[in-house]
């Protein structure tokens, strides 16, 4: 089994970033399953990966029990535009955005590729299963050991923890939206029977075609956040984080220096 060393890491808002590109990702995500299988999960808990954005840096500023949630994540990747120029003006800059909707499809190939079972968790009624089916279809050989919707509720988990059990997967996706799905999985962490859960967001959403994501080239100039202003402008409040954020971040370089 080959092993990680914790990456570097890049503090923003007071979340510590782990500096970190898909490649990278894909490596520790590779050798905790390893791991997990070669301890046939005696004492070895479900990994969790976050993708950060400025969103989450916001809230986390905001929320003690969601920076703490961050805090105990396994790997808290950059996703956003304004985490890289954070990183950027903190004169650590990072290669790349490592986002859930991009991720799915990183780890399904390698999955694929590597004899991994993953679980499709969340989203509406049916999208889960519209989701794996089409990563099925793309990467050949690719083991689905189940999808359900369910929801973050407490009286959902006895269900959701018997088909996880019944299936056992070595990744577990889980798309309930940020903050539920990092609070769920931060809390059901050491029960769940995975290598590594992630919180996905809208990836099964855009997979299975429910949302339009934006163009590649919106994508390549990190403008995806302006596609997803136009196409659902009921986020504008949310969106309302993002020049917040960019206060934040040039204060805290400005007590830096001081």
């Amino acid at each position: 089994m080959v092993n990680f060393a914790r990456p570097q890491q890049v503090n923003i808002l007071g979340v510590a970033i782990d500096c970190v590109d898909f490649a990278l990702t894909l490596d520790l995500i590779d050798a905790w399953v390893m791991q997990r299988r070669a301890s046939e999960g005696l004492g070895v808990p479900c990994r969790q990966i976050c993708t950060v954005n400025p969103e989450f840096l916001v809230d986390a500023q905001r929320n003690p029990a969601f920076a703490a949630a961050l805090a105990r994540a396994d790997l808290r990747v950059p996703d956003g535009a304004g985490v890289l120029w954070a990183a950027q003006r903190m004169g650590r800059p990072l290669r790349e955005r490592v986002t859930g909707s991009d991720g799915i499809d990183y780890i399904c190939e390698r999955a694929a590729l590597r004899g991994w079972r993953v679980y499709f968790l969340g989203a509406a009624p049916g999208v889960a299963e519209r989701t794996a089916a089409i990563l099925a279809a793309r990467y050949p050989g690719l083991q689905v050991a189940g999808c359900y919707a369910g929801s973050p509720a407490e009286a959902e988990w006895p269900e959701i923890r018997t088909r996880l059990e019944t299936t056992a997967p070595d990744i577990l996706f889980v798309a309930y939206g940020h903050p539920r799905q990092d609070f769920w999985i931060d809390r059901r962490r050491h029960e769940l029977p995975a290598a590594v859960a992630i919180g996905v967001g809208g990836a099964f959403d855009f997979t299975a075609g429910v949302a339009p994501r934006a163009p590649l080239w919106m994508r390549r100039r990190n403008l995806e956040w302006l596609h997803r202003l136009i196409t659902q402008p009921w986020r504008w409040r949310r969106m309302l984080k993002l020049p917040v954020f960019v206060g934040l971040v040039l204060l805290q370089q400005w007590r830096g220096k001081q």
